[in-house]
């Protein structure tokens, strides 16, 4: 899951940002309302959830949620501020946000929430994802193949498999570029190298066929990558 990070004060946004890394997140951190209000309004990412601060340069986060709510845009909102009264609450869900949470709070708070609002949200994903004989285990973390109706084989997932073959299986026999894995599954501030998503591929097709997986996962030379679980 990808979640966009908006919060001005350096030490709680560096924070946050470690707490939901740890956590298995990709997370992108801005501390401007314009940067956020770019980053969401790109077409190289998919955010699945926001974490915007109440106050902030430039635009606000309650001004974020109402341009998002105004076009249309169901992305899963909650609000970071010191603002503690009720009226307060009422202004934040009132312009869209989906939770709110008063600072300082705890980090486990924090992730509780954020796993709240993804068992509410219909657009999240759901407990598992299957594509064919592969079913993806969200609880587990655990990649699963039914070889046959009563034989199936279970696979341990590091954060980043996880990312990878979840992005693959949400695009099953589309080609997928190398940039575009890129863009999608590590942060923008992040310093990954060129050859990255090659090195992370060739790791995932091993651990697949360390468990009897033939490569599902076909190299398109000069375009991407392909999933093709047949």
């Amino acid at each position: 899951m990808r979640i966009l990070l908006v919060e001005d004060e350096s030490d709680l946004g560096a924070a946050v940002q470690k707490a939901l890394t740890q956590a298995n997140y990709i997370v992108d951190w801005v501390q401007d309302g314009n940067q956020a209000w770019g980053f969401l309004g790109n077409h190289w990412t998919h955010y699945s959830l926001g974490i915007f601060d109440w106050l902030l340069p430039g635009l606000t986060g309650i001004e974020l949620c109402q341009r998002l709510r105004a076009n249309q845009n169901p992305l899963p909102i909650l609000i970071l501020t010191a603002k503690d009264k009720i009226s307060d609450r009422v202004a934040g869900l009132d312009a869209g946000a989906d939770d709110y949470l008063v600072k300082p709070f705890g980090m486990e708070e924090l992730l509780a929430r954020l796993r709240a609002l993804h068992r509410r949200s219909p657009q999240l994903q759901a407990n598992t994802l299957t594509v064919g004989s592969i079913t993806l285990d969200y609880g587990t973390a655990n990649l699963i193949i039914q070889n046959t109706e009563a034989d199936s084989v279970r696979i341990p997932l590091t954060a980043k498999e996880f990312q990878l073959i979840e992005y693959f299986m949400k695009h099953p026999q589309q080609i997928l570029s190398s940039e575009k894995i890129k863009n999608q599954l590590w942060a923008i501030a992040s310093e990954s190298t060129s050859n990255v998503v090659a090195a992370q591929v060739r790791i995932l097709r091993r651990k697949l066929a360390d468990h009897g997986l033939t490569n599902p996962i076909e190299t398109v030379y000069g375009l991407g990558y392909r999933f093709d679980p047949a």
